[in-house]
């Protein structure tokens, strides 16, 4: 599992517009955001980390991996 922080969720509805966004990306085999904002996420390759985190940021969040 690879483990992302996303800063910038404020609420719900934030949560939401993340999900919508992971679901469309082919690649993610599971994901989980906690409540620490913390996405977890099992992937097929890391070339679906680069997407994930794009697309989170095109929302306007901050993503840092965790090594």
């Amino acid at each position: 599992m690879k483990k992302m922080i996303i800063e910038g969720i404020k609420c719900e509805g934030c949560i939401n517009r993340i999900k919508k966004v992971l679901e469309n990306i082919k690649g993610i085999k599971k994901y989980e955001i906690t409540a620490n904002n913390e996405l977890l996420c099992e992937v097929k390759n890391d070339k679906v980390i680069e997407e994930i985190v794009s697309k989170i940021e095109a929302l306007d969040f901050k993503v840092s991996l965790e090594k």
